[in-house]
């Protein structure tokens, strides 16, 4: 992130003011009289500070341009909400908003980078993969996918995964009738199985209370670590009812405890 050079979203930062604290009372005095103009002074009286926080960024890969202007919306929030009841200068109470708006940014925009190398691979393979699905009408394998762009079979999964969309464990999978399953819900609870945590706590009375049904799928979920659709094929019922019996489960079991 070039922060040497002067002209930054076409401010020369080398002219801007420097206000004294006198001058920024003053400017807020003004401001809560509704002088508009004095906000836009206070605004760029201190755009200074914002460059001044943005500089701890300077190992980010995101242009400058782009971090101040993300800081400069810190510093607008900074003003529209500074106590001065508070008795504490504006800087302290403005550093901070600002340096957390480019964190909320940095964070937003964070996405996984992959190398231009690994990318080509990627659309290679799927590329063959599209033509063979065309022209033989069936799916094909990664080893033949592989052997067909003459790449070996780890770097071609590789690099699949490397460009494939990253999900939430809270993502929808399935829906009906009001009851949502989420990917969380597919995944098998090794953890809890071989430490058997559940055990350690005193639920005996609390499950005690839960009918035959939702004592048996608590008992599978928790104690055994089954999915719910390992639950659902188990006691033949459809994985939407295990999910709405089990949160009831435990609904009630929170409700005794609490």
């Amino acid at each position: 992130m070039a922060l040497s050079k002067v002209v930054i979203c076409g401010v020369n930062t080398q002219k801007l003011p420097l206000l004294t604290n006198e001058e920024k009372d003053a400017l807020f005095d003004r401001i809560e009289n509704g002088d508009q103009n004095a906000r836009e002074e206070l605004i760029h009286g201190n755009l200074r500070l914002v460059l001044s926080v943005i500089q701890r960024f300077s190992t980010a890969s995101e242009n400058a341009d782009d971090l101040f202007q993300v800081g400069c919306i810190g510093l607008m929030k900074a003003i529209d909400n500074f106590d001065r009841s508070l008795n504490v200068k504006f800087s302290t109470y403005a550093v901070p908003m600002i340096i957390g708006e480019c964190r909320r940014y940095l964070r937003d925009n964070n996405s996984i980078r992959v190398s231009r190398s690994l990318r080509d691979i990627a659309y290679k393979a799927i590329y063959t993969k599209e033509r063979i699905i065309k022209e033989e009408d069936r799916e094909p394998t990664i080893d033949e996918i592989a052997k067909a762009i003459e790449m070996d079979k780890e770097m071609v999964v590789m690099a699949l995964d490397a460009i494939a969309t990253p999900v939430s464990l809270y993502d929808p999978v399935y829906q009906e009738g009001g009851d949502t399953l989420y990917i969380m819900d597919q995944v098998r609870d090794k953890k809890n199985k071989e430490e058997n945590w559940v055990e350690n706590i005193s639920l005996s009375d609390a499950m005690s209370r839960l009918s035959d049904r939702e004592y048996h799928i608590i008992r599978l979920r928790f104690f055994e670590g089954k999915t719910q659709t390992e639950v659902a094929q188990e006691i033949s019922i459809s994985q939407a009812q295990v999910s709405r019996l089990e949160k009831s489960a435990l609904k009630s079991m929170k409700n005794y405890l609490m």
